[in-house]
């Protein structure tokens, strides 16, 4: 549909047919033969060359195509002369749809910061990096929806605006119509939110999970994705305050097929990146080279495609947290004192133990189960020890926790009891907890931050750029 982008006009046999060619100017360079204009479309990360003759066009007309002006050429497909490219477009007519102001527009042809990018972050999908990045994850979300399509999971739409708190811990943002210039307050001084559009305090979601759960009791095996916000003050390299979540829920799924499940998912998803994203990735690996080729050799990243392959490529180890902590308490680090955090029993593991685990003890993704029922959310299954859950955690390279997840409590006595136990009003999940009165069945299920995949995927060392328009405290600019 539409004319022929850049990407499908590489890809055709040149046998001086007429081609169109719309985009925007990358570079323009004039030599004694020829003016060569290099055009992008962001339909691949390679430009398409367009070449004229010196005088074939007025100074004037030639003044306004600079980097960043938008164009549409006419002219014909031929082989090209130069290497680099097979074929090339020889010009016959020019038009210039927008022109873009050389000493105002802010991305010229040469190197330009992470951080300068963000922002100006309406026009940093112009950059190769961040084309590659936003075509790359394209390639993830339309796989991941095509991974549960084919394994027979349906797509539930969970709600954005709620008044649960999924996760308990309390950093939501509020939604509401309220006057915050005269709030109405109750008899005892309180804001009345009775008076608010819902007639009680709503917040944007934390997680679709426990929606996802009403949704798994009756069709078996749903799944989300979409956004969820948290109002952590959180100023890192892997949090944002607006992220994507996927979360399946299965009913008759025990901590086992979760696992399993996880597992696969995950391999099948990074699969379909590797085998329709290779110019990006490529791109992306050798950027990322040319960034760290001043460190010394045992600081660099393992390659990016040898980094997608060892995930693809490996089983992933399993083994209980009680097993990890073991394995971290014999290690040298720790003998060593070398860790930044404390290792024991109970602990939540911090990225540097994660770390520890997959890239120098097992030299492979690590599924860690069963964690203290401290640590853990409320809705994860009692162990019968008492002591700990039915929790995993996928573990990557470079990253740590990509996957959180468990066997959900089914029994309706010991759900109370831990709602009770974390101080949540049961009256607030008053229909999260009838679920386990009415049909209760085992079910398991878990949550992969859609921006932490990209950012593994992609090798960027900030989630800030994995996603078009960040939000993060103090930055909600465009």
């Amino acid at each position: 549909m539409g004319p022929l982008q850049i990407k499908e006009i590489l890809q055709t046999a040149p046998e001086s047919q007429a081609v169109t060619v719309k985009g925007w100017v990358r570079t323009k360079r004039e030599s004694k033969n020829a003016i060569f204009i290099a055009l992008n479309d962001g339909s691949t990360i390679h430009n398409i060359q367009a070449v004229a003759e010196p005088g074939q066009f007025s100074a004037e007309l030639l003044l306004t195509v600079t980097t960043g002006a938008c164009l549409k050429i006419e002219g014909q497909l031929v082989a090209s002369q130069g290497s680099g490219q097979a074929v090339e477009v020889k010009i016959n007519d020019i038009l210039v749809y927008g022109a873009a102001d050389v000493d105002a527009y802010p991305l010229q042809p040469k190197k330009h910061s992470l951080e300068f990018l963000r922002e100006i972050a309406h026009l940093r999908p112009r950059t190769n990096t961040f084309s590659a990045i936003l075509r790359i994850r394209h390639a993830l979300a339309f796989a991941v929806h095509q991974y549960y399509n084919d394994n027979g999971f349906f797509y539930l739409h969970t709600p954005v605006i709620t008044a649960s708190d999924a996760e308990g811990a309390g950093e939501m943002f509020r939604v509401t119509t309220l006057d915050l210039n005269n709030l109405p307050r109750t008899e005892e001084g309180a804001i009345n939110f009775k008076e608010d559009f819902f007639g009680r305090e709503a917040n944007l979601t934390v997680s679709g999970q426990l929606e996802g759960e009403l949704g798994a009791m009756a069709l078996s095996k749903i799944y989300t994705f979409g956004p969820t916000f948290r109002a952590e003050n959180s100023n890192t390299t892997r949090h944002l305050a607006e992220f994507w979540m996927i979360e399946p829920e299965m009913a008759f799924f025990e901590l086992e097929d979760n696992m399993n499940l996880a597992e696969d998912f995950v391999k099948k998803v990074i699969t379909y990146a590797l085998e329709n994203c290779k110019d990006d990735l490529n791109f992306l690996q050798n950027r990322l080279a040319e960034e760290e080729k001043n460190k010394p050799q045992n600081e660099r990243s393992i390659p990016l495609l040898e980094k997608l392959s060892f995930v693809v490529d490996n089983p992933f180890e399993r083994l209980t947290y009680t097993e990890a902590i073991d394995i971290l308490l014999k290690s040298k680090p720790h003998k060593e004192k070398k860790f930044q955090y404390p290792v024991g029993w109970g602990i939540d593991l911090s990225s540097e133990h994660e770390r520890y685990l997959v890239e120098k003890h097992f030299k492979r993704p690590v599924i860690l189960t069963n964690y203290p029922r401290e640590i853990k959310s409320f809705y994860m299954k009692l162990d019968e020890d008492g002591k700990t859950v039915r929790a995993m955690d996928v573990l990557f390279p470079g990253i740590g926790e990509i996957i959180g997840g468990s066997q959900r409590e089914d029994n309706y006595e010991k759900l109370l009891e831990r709602v009770n136990e974390v101080g949540i009003d049961p009256q607030t999940i008053w229909w999260y907890l009838e679920t386990r009165k009415f049909g209760t069945a085992p079910h398991s299920g878990f949550g992969l931050g859609f921006e932490r995949l990209v950012q593994f995927v992609t090798g960027m060392g900030n989630i800030r750029d994995v996603i078009p328009f960040p939000r993060y405290p103090k930055s909600a600019e465009f």
